[in-house]
């Protein structure tokens, strides 16, 4: 997001007592110019924080033409200093959900451990065996920036537009939802690769715009009801926000082009959620 963004995310996150210092944020807006130009980068998006026990995790992303594709994450431990992010593997994904629990250290060379038995073979030649997987703070955190993206990212209804060739950019046109649209769920989009869309019939899929409708709305997120949507600011401000990875916010300005969405939390999912319903 650009900076005007990024200080408007801040503004809306602090309400969750989660903001960055003056001396943070000047040293981001000087950081992230450099960041773009030493990687090529067309853009870069400040994300947001993950908390640690010893220091936090400020995670920036770079992006390149298409929106969407070969995003790369990248984390500071002091807003100037960035690390390049592996990418989350299957694997990856796996082991971190298998070996990493709790708070984050916020050590990047923290290793988490977990043994356990497994069954190698079949019948009567099965044996079993101890298995220890390891994976260091570095993956988690790749890991859990790659997993909010996917449950939480979002823009408004046209603010990106897919082309023939299916490259994802910015949308120079979009001037913002209407006041009345800008209230319904079902114009706010997942930003990452669709799920539910996959699924549809071709007569359920007859009234989209296949130039701006090519993602999932909010409206079918399962389960219901775990996105907060209300007007702020004197209802100038629309402000979603999550209940599923908590200190996830994202505002968008209506009749403006103004959107943008930041994470300012511990990077633990709620798992109370269905409770909370």
């Amino acid at each position: 997001m650009d900076f005007e963004s990024l200080h408007y995310s801040l503004d809306l996150a602090a309400g969750n007592g989660l903001t960055l210092s003056s001396e943070l944020t000047a040293a981001l807006q000087t950081s992230l110019v450099i960041l773009k130009r030493n990687y090529k980068f067309s853009r870069v998006l400040f994300w947001g924080k993950i908390l640690g026990l010893k220091c936090d995790y400020f995670i920036a992303q770079g992006v390149e033409e298409d929106e969407m594709k070969n995003r790369k994450s990248l984390y500071s431990l002091n807003c100037m200093d960035w690390h390049l992010l592996p990418l989350a593997t299957e694997s990856m994904i796996a082991d971190v959900a298998l070996a990493a629990q709790g708070r984050f250290t916020g050590d990047p060379s923290h290793e988490y451990e977990h043994t356990e038995m497994r069954i190698k073979g079949e019948g009567d030649d099965a044996t079993e065996e101890e298995v220890t997987v390891k994976v260091n703070e570095a993956s988690r955190l790749a890991t859990t920036v790659s997993n909010i993206d996917k449950d939480v990212s979002v823009m408004p209804r046209g603010a990106f537009t897919k082309s023939p060739c299916g490259k994802v950019q910015t949308n120079r046109s979009f001037g913002g939802l209407d006041p009345v649209e800008a209230v319904k769920p079902h114009n706010y989009l997942h930003f990452r690769e669709p799920v539910n869309l996959k699924k549809k019939s071709i007569l359920e899929m007859s009234h989209l715009n296949p130039v701006i409708d090519f993602l999932d709305p909010l409206s079918e997120d399962v389960p219901k009801g775990s996105w907060c949507l209300q007007l702020e600011r004197g209802s100038t401000v629309c402000v979603l926000r999550s209940l599923l990875w908590l200190g996830l916010t994202f505002f968008h300005v209506p009749q403006t082009p103004q959107h943008g969405h930041i994470y300012m939390g511990d990077g633990l999912m709620n798992l109370d959620l269905p409770f909370m319903l």
